[in-house]
């Protein structure tokens, strides 16, 4: 069986966004023997984008997909351009399997609310012959909006890196945060002391916030030397809300991967749809509430913690041996 994986990438992408694909990327090429198709080219609505994409179209597309014997196709979903989208599809052979790794879905995320988007997204992820979702959650509500083609849980995406986890007898009861800090509104609240990286960080933070600094996804790994990882959105501290607070509930969001490759157990919301991943292999806490931190952090005994980090350092193994895409993308394709 020919294999391939089909990535596009924004050329104006610097953020950790990438390395979530780039690590599907890699890891099905050295573990399921896949062939990679590439493309790279601004996403975004200048005139010179414009002209860009048209010959991408006409020209780059074609030309990359020309005599490529394909039996299986998996599309790292979304490409965030419809047209580019179907140009791909229509470029296919009739015989072609094409399945979906979803990374976002934007009906519940940017387009929530929009009735059209739903069904035009639902439509398009029915037209495949197999899907990869983040979580059993995800599952659910894609099933619950007309999705009838196989669908394969993810579970939690892999995260490569180099990066050993450290190794410590005491449990120093630190916490810290890795993201977008300026869609991190929260951190403005005091709640507990937490170490914090990544870009864009608030001109004032409460005392109990210490900014660490901004590292490439290949090097944040070797920094993160606290108890535990904290993963919340939105500008609440009893809750996450806002858009991307609600999107928790349904998505695999990559920081987690990033804490437990590194060894960190996690604080999690209780509704996060990473809760259940996290209480089952008990590799971290889970919580209602930011104020409730204090309180676990503070009650919780050394030989708790270590028992949690041990669990953390079994996840880690396997996200960093890219466990959890093979098997998700196995169970599609070795079905058929």
């Amino acid at each position: 069986m020919n294999n391939y994986l089909l990535s596009v990438y924004d050329k104006t992408e610097y953020n950790a966004g990438p390395k979530a694909k780039r690590d599907i990327s890699r890891i099905l090429s050295e573990k399921l023997n896949f062939k990679n198709i590439e493309f790279y080219f601004s996403l975004d609505s200048t005139i010179s984008s414009k002209i860009n994409k048209i010959k991408y179209l006409n020209w780059d597309i074609p030309r990359k997909l020309k005599n490529k014997k394909i039996d299986n196709i998996f599309i790292q979903y979304p490409i965030y351009s419809t047209v580019v989208t179907e140009k791909i599809l229509s470029l296919l052979d009739s015989h072609v399997k094409v399945y979906y790794i979803i990374h976002d879905l934007e009906s519940l995320r940017s387009f929530k609310n929009d009735a059209k988007y739903l069904v035009e997204e639902i439509n398009r992820l029915n037209e495949a012959d197999g899907i990869i979702s983040h979580n059993s959650r995800m599952t659910t509500w894609l099933r619950e909006n007309g999705v009838k083609t196989p669908i394969s849980d993810l579970e939690i995406f892999d995260y490569l890196t180099e990066n050993v986890a450290p190794e410590s007898n005491s449990y120093e009861k630190t916490l810290c945060y890795a993201g977008n800090l300026q869609k991190s509104d929260f951190l403005v609240n005091e709640f507990y002391p937490i170490d914090v990286y990544g870009p864009n960080p608030k001109k004032e933070y409460p005392n109990t916030v210490s900014y660490k600094g901004v590292f490439t996804p290949e090097e944040l790994p070797k920094h993160l030397k606290e108890s535990f990882g904290l993963i919340w959105d939105g500008n609440r501290i009893d809750e996450c809300n806002g858009v991307y607070g609600e999107y928790m509930k349904y998505n695999n969001p990559h920081k987690v991967s990033l804490y437990l490759s590194s060894g960190l157990p996690v604080v999690i919301w209780e509704k996060a749809a990473l809760a259940d991943f996290i209480s089952k292999h008990q590799a971290g806490i889970v919580v209602e509430s930011l104020s409730q931190l204090q309180n676990k952090l503070g009650s919780l005994t050394e030989e708790e913690y270590l028992n949690l980090r041990h669990n953390a350092q079994l996840v880690s193994e396997k996200l960093k041996n890219g466990h959890y895409i093979v098997k998700a993308v196995s169970n599609l394709i070795g079905n058929k």
